[in-house]
């Protein structure tokens, strides 16, 4: 991915105004403030490649673009390395975007009220954050072999399947401590839940960086350097300031919890503490943060996994805003669009299971006695004739306990809908081989 081009300093765009000595030339670009403005939320980068509106050079139309951004700044009290502010504006988009969201986010009923969608879409989406989440930093599992190794609560064969089980069980997590404050310790727990294991040093697991440890984050095939992270001797106290922000402590005004959100995302993501593990652990607090403000829905919603489909829009994210005075709303806006197509595969989840259950109800005309887990298990072996079950699976899969996965399989076993072989000292299950005959019979 190459740098943006970084933005002229507002301070050269005033000199050019200064500069231009007609009067009337000057009062004609303060004219323009708020009638030309770009559509969307561009960075300069980007601008460069439309055409001006007539009158007006691109460092023109830049000047009037910020103008118009600079009056309606919100200060953060994160700092970059020079000790200037991140700050962010709302423009119409992002009210749009945060009302989309607090409307999608309240138009699925809680499905604690509905015990066997709780069971079903929870363990679907925990799995898939921990797949993708980890695939974004480099682990190389197929989505079968990672959902197999989970299912079945097998032990990691390499640190890529280590990787996606740290993350699944950081998510769990996550969920349990959704009500707690976040502190220093906490942020060092997450980092150690999702990097045990997986480090080449593993004295750096749930500790920040050293000062011989900076990290400069780039791009060899450009030999651009992204982003340089704070030192290390300043980390302490600037994840305080973070934790203090995340626990709305600050600033003194207030802020959308979804917005509160996607900055902590950033900002531990630009602050990078530790020597590896930086986009897990931050990807972690943004859901803690959510379900911290009652976004209950979030626990059900992967957002790596829309993020994984276009990678370089994410990084790009972090770079508008980096290049841009620090200003936050690129990452937002970018943020956001992600949560909605996250929240629209929920949604387009939830049908597709829905109507896979009324077809499969259609299917087991003669079998109204089993329950949901039963219909499930035989749905997928319909689907998957040679696929083996075992009571552990079946039982992570619906997030029951021991008896209940065993009374469920041998049912199946009693209706001649599965045979069982004990393998050392473990029971497998099969879908017999004229399941969908006995199913219509």
């Amino acid at each position: 991915m190459k740098k943006p081009k970084k933005p002229p300093p507002f301070s050269e765009l005033l000199d050019d105004l200064r500069e231009m000595g007609d009067s009337e030339q000057r009062t004609f670009i303060v004219e323009m403030i708020g009638k030309h403005r770009p559509d969307g939320y561009l960075h300069w980068d980007k601008l460069l490649r439309y055409s001006s509106p007539e009158g007006l050079t691109h460092r023109q139309w830049w000047f009037v673009t910020k103008f118009n951004r600079q009056s309606n700044r919100n200060s953060v009290s994160l700092v970059d390395n020079r000790d200037e502010t991140f700050s962010f504006v709302l423009p119409d988009p992002i009210a749009e975007q945060l009302h989309i969201i607090d409307k999608r986010a309240s138009a699925w009923s809680d499905p604690n009220k509905d015990h066997h969608s709780k069971e079903r879409y929870l363990v679907h989406s925990l799995v898939e954050e921990a797949i993708t989440s980890s695939q974004l930093e480099g682990a190389a599992v197929t989505r079968e072999v990672a959902r197999e190794m989970i299912r079945t609560k097998r032990r990691p064969h390499d640190v890529h399947e280590q990787m996606i089980l740290n993350n699944y069980h950081t998510m769990q997590y996550i969920a349990k401590i959704r009500h707690e404050k976040i502190s220093l310790d906490l942020i060092l727990k997450i980092h150690r839940m999702v990097t045990e294991g997986t480090m080449d040093d593993p004295s750096a697991v749930g500790r920040f960086r050293r000062e011989d440890e900076q990290i400069d984050i780039g791009d060899p095939n450009y030999g651009d350097v992204y982003h340089v992270p704070p030192p290390a001797g300043q980390l302490e106290d600037r994840i305080q300031a973070m934790c203090d922000f995340a626990n709305s402590e600050s600033p003194d005004y207030y802020i959308h919890p979804v917005i509160r959100s996607i900055i902590l995302h950033f900002w531990l993501a630009y602050d990078h503490p530790f020597k590896d593990g930086n986009g897990r652990t931050a990807r972690a607090l943004f859901y803690w943060s959510m379900l911290q403000h009652d976004y209950w829905l979030f626990e059900y919603v992967s957002i790596s996994e829309i993020i994984r489909k276009a990678p370089a829009k994410y990084g790009r994210a972090f770079l508008y805003t980096e290049t841009d005075d620090n200003d936050l709303t690129y990452f937002i806006l970018y943020h956001l669009n992600v949560l909605i197509r996250a929240l629209d595969q929920v949604r387009d989840y939830i049908e597709r299971k829905t109507k896979e259950l009324k077809e499969l109800e259609e299917e087991l005309q003669g079998m109204a006695t089993l329950n949901h887990r039963q219909r499930a298990l035989i749905s997928h072996a319909l689907r998957n004739p040679r696929h083996e079950y075992t009571i552990y699976s079946h039982g992570n899969s619906h997030n029951v306990v021991h008896q209940t996965a065993r009374t469920d399989l041998n049912n199946l076993v009693e209706r001649s809908l599965l045979s069982k072989t004990k393998i050392d000292r473990v029971w497998f299950y099969k879908p017999t081989p004229d399941l969908s005959e006995k199913l219509r019979t």
